[in-house]
């Protein structure tokens, strides 16, 4: 099962190209029953493992912009270490129920911006200004985001590389691998150092994983991307929203 699990979603990834934490957390959390904290990092190195796969081709093919991507790291690298720091916080204090809400949370507002991303209406096509000097302000609660459930660095950065710098799609798509690439990689360690790893569980999805993105390479450019990813999307506002209802219910049942 746990091969499968691997493999499915890194050929999500690669069809789709929403975030491997995104879709990984739930999954473990929900059906396999695996704890939160662990989730969150078992998430962030599939995700590394998944992205040092497809970030290769994508330096190679010249799409990354190395002085965005800089930007971005000034502030995500510091905003993912805060974020592991303030999980291990709610795991040290016993406060799991919490933590399951607070992802349920996240995984909402995330599913919830990246369907609104896909029905919005469609504007002219103009480049706008280039205003990277913003990005470190920006993706520092992207890092930190990262960090606390493994969540956002692929739709939040893709959606600030959009709005804020004159990039080509192909660029935003490459610059945007190797930042998921550096935060979840920098992430997984602080959760590495701190315990929060089951590395058979690990190394079971990352074997399914490499098949998963290998596959997904060769059949991106025939698999239709947008609604494959809106109908991903509406599972994973369906699986966030069953966070909060137990949430919800664990805490009525303490009442």
């Amino acid at each position: 099962m746990q091969y499968l699990i691997g493999f499915a979603i890194a050929l999500f990834i690669a069809l789709t190209g929403v975030g491997a934490g995104t879709i990984t957390v739930p999954i473990l959390v929900l059906f396999l029953g695996v704890p939160a904290h662990i989730a969150v990092g078992i998430g962030l190195m599939f995700s590394a493992a998944v992205k040092l796969i497809l970030a290769p081709a994508q330096i190679v093919r010249g799409n990354v912009a190395w002085r965005t991507l800089g930007y971005m790291l000034l502030g995500g690298l510091p905003g993912v270490l805060l974020g592991s720091l303030l999980l291990q916080h709610l795991v040290t204090a016993n406060s799991q129920n919490l933590l399951n809400a607070i992802l349920g949370i996240i995984l909402v507002s995330t599913a919830s911006w990246q369907i609104y991303y896909s029905f919005r209406p469609a504007r002219r096509q103009t480049k706008p200004a280039d205003r990277s000097h913003l990005l470190p302000w920006l993706m520092f609660p992207v890092g930190a985001e990262v960090g606390f459930s493994s969540a956002g660095a692929g739709a939040l950065g893709s959606a600030a590389l959009l709005g804020l710098t004159p990039l080509e799609p192909a660029q935003v798509v490459g610059t945007d691998i190797l930042f998921g690439f550096t935060v979840s990689l920098i992430g997984s360690g602080a959760h590495w150092f701190a315990h929060a790893d089951n590395p058979q569980l690990l190394l079971q999805l990352i074997a399914g994983g490499v098949f998963g993105a290998l596959l997904g390479t060769m059949l991106s450019s025939r698999v239709p991307r947008r609604p494959l990813r809106c109908a991903l999307c509406i599972w994973l506002f369906i699986l966030g929203a069953q966070f909060l209802m137990n949430s919800y219910h664990v805490w009525a049942a303490t009442r």
